[in-house]
């Protein structure tokens, strides 16, 4: 791979194993420095050993467990990656759960609002400790891990897709307020993938997740869903000065064009498009209810 990010650190939550751990080891394929994150620190250790078994001279890798929902933690690893890895130039928040999965009736509340806290309040937590950084180098990249909740109902799984479209519309929030500060901000959606997420949706069967999903999820484990290497090569992207300026947008891995976005950042820029908005009638082709 292309060394990209050389001369570049980045922290990566959720970074021990799945998806974290395939968009960790784009990075360092690229050149970059790294800092690791999970909360467990026994699988985020083994992942550190493994990407340092390939690592470059010179590349430095690092692991810290910590919870992403407790400012404290968030803090310190953010201070101990500036300070150790000599900097922070990418952000990605990555660390996410399913949380319980039910009707809303029936399911745990304290688990419920457990997802709530580690998807956004996690993201969000993780930017405020290193907007202030990234703003005084007035150069930046974070990188949201969004999802299929964000841009569709995913009843039986509702504290999921709350989370993930709540973080979809704080990143092209934050997007608004840093814009002009060399900071972009963007969500990701890395497509239907094999992870230890598809295997809680089966180990909870079709009464708890619902028939059709449960399917799907069915045939997603036997396709073998989408490669993760596919969204990890888009978070390189945006990670990289190839993405300057394209900022505030949700981007799918699969279904859309980024390699040539560079070729239309202005109209990009001044476009509602790749962005969550409200569907209206005329947009449908219906005439009742629009003025």
């Amino acid at each position: 791979m292309e060394k990209v990010l050389s001369g570049r650190i980045a922290l990566v939550t959720g970074a021990s194993q799945g998806f974290g751990l395939e968009v960790a080891r784009s990075f360092l394929s690229a050149g970059a420095d790294l800092m690791l994150c999970a909360r467990d620190m026994e699988l985020l250790e083994s992942a550190r050993a493994e990407l340092a078994s390939s690592a470059e001279a010179g590349q430095r890798i690092l692991a810290m467990a910590a919870d992403v929902s407790n400012a404290q933690q968030v803090r310190t690893l953010v201070d101990a990656t500036i300070n150790e890895l000599g900097g922070l130039h990418i952000l990605v928040n990555n660390a996410g759960i399913y949380g319980p999965k039910g009707q809303i009736e029936d399911v745990d509340w304290h688990s419920w609002t457990q997802a709530i806290e580690i998807n956004v309040y996690g993201s969000i937590l993780m930017c405020k400790a290193a907007l202030p950084h990234l703003k005084a180098q007035a150069y930046g990249k974070i990188i949201q891990l969004s999802g299929g909740g964000a841009t569709s109902p995913m009843p039986r799984i509702s504290a999921y897709a709350v989370s993930k479209a709540a973080i979809v519309r704080f990143a092209e929030t934050l997007a608004e307020e840093v814009r002009g500060t060399g900071i972009d901000v963007n969500s990701i959606a890395p497509g239907a993938l094999n992870t230890r997420m598809l295997d809680e949706v089966l180990e909870a069967g079709p009464a708890r997740v619902g028939r059709d999903f449960y399917e799907r999820a069915i045939k997603q484990k036997d396709t073998g869903g989408v490669p993760l290497h596919r969204g990890a090569e888009l978070a390189v992207f945006l990670a990289s000065g190839a993405s300057d300026g394209i900022t505030g947008k949700l981007i799918s891995a699969v279904w859309d064009n980024w390699e040539h976005w560079p070729d239309h950042l202005e109209k990009l820029s001044s476009s509602d498009v790749y962005t969550l908005r409200r569907i209206v009638g005329r947009d449908r082709g219906f005439e009742v209810g629009d003025k």
